[in-house]
């Protein structure tokens, strides 16, 4: 696909187009990245259910936003070029704060690996005798650096972000992301499902103040999604998120570090649904 616009940025799912002077083009695409690599397999329909729940969620956390001063980046889904409808968003320019705000309500994943062995993450002190897929006595910030294409996003503390953001603006980005988490996690689990955990970005407009939310928000490819009814600490839950691709390459022998395999096509069949079962679930409607 090409655009008659200038491309900004190419990502592992994403491309990002110069519409003027205030406003981008965010294009999502189908493709499925997993351990910080593209996998050569697309999921079909996939850049259409993260824009169209992207688009819900920033309607769903807009009351936040507006109580903390700050907005979400989305301009308009409809003035896009029709060749990327469905799948694209007209949003604002924004500087973006080089940071990953990560919100944990429950341990899981790389959390639970070096809670094992720290009994913190990072400097998040945890309490004694959690396992995989409990839930924390309260969300908690565990921030992670913003890497390259290619690259590994690793958790810092919050003296490094306050370090690279000042003091000032850590704390709000801390404050938001957590307020987020929290009014994120009571809507799904009114849906039934449990909101493991998320990250979100930020940025700033030039020549205003407030934080802006960017980027997507509360995707299965940001998120941990897992289904309330089947919920049970002590192992690996089942999820409606791209964890089902990871475990699939973990079983396929490959190495991380060869090119990655095509995926087959009962498990493209799979996430597929999982991803539409997230979105549905979420919001109540039918994926058309």
């Amino acid at each position: 696909m090409t655009l008659d616009l200038p491309l900004v940025a190419r990502g592992k799912v994403r491309e990002v187009y110069a519409v003027d002077g205030e406003r981008l083009l965010l294009v999502v695409s189908d493709r499925i990245s997993a351990y910080d690599v593209v996998l050569p397999t697309p999921i079909p329909d996939k850049g259409r259910v993260l824009t169209a729940l992207s688009v819900w969620w920033f309607d769903q956390l807009s009351p936040v936003l507006e109580a903390h001063g700050a907005a979400h980046h989305l301009v308009s889904v409809t003035d896009v070029p029709a060749e990327v409808a469905g799948r694209a968003m007209l949003v604002r320019r924004l500087e973006m704060a080089p940071v990953e705000c990560v919100a944990r309500g429950y341990l899981s994943g790389s959390g639970t690996v070096e809670y094992q062995r720290t009994g913190a993450i990072r400097d998040v002190v945890l309490p004694p005798g959690l396992v995989e897929g409990s839930r924390l006595p309260e969300p908690v910030f565990t921030p992670s650096t913003k890497a390259e294409v290619g690259e590994h996003d690793e958790a810092i503390t919050f003296a490094e972000v306050v370090g690279t953001v000042g003091a000032e603006r850590a704390d709000a980005l801390r404050e938001l992301t957590l307020a987020l988490y929290r009014r994120a996690a009571e809507i799904a689990e009114s849906a039934g499902i449990v909101l493991a955990d998320t990250k979100f970005e930020f940025g700033t407009r030039a020549g205003a103040d407030g934080l802006v939310l960017g980027d997507e928000v509360l995707t299965p490819d940001s998120s941990r999604f897992w289904p309330a009814r089947t919920w049970s600490p002590g192992a690996a839950q089942p999820s409606y998120d791209k964890q089902y691709v990871r475990d699939w390459l973990t079983g396929s022998g490959w190495d991380r570090v060869s090119p990655p395999p095509e995926l087959p096509e009962d498990v493209v069949a799979a996430t597929r649904e999982r991803y539409v079962t997230a979105y549905e679930q979420l919001t109540g409607q039918a994926f058309v």
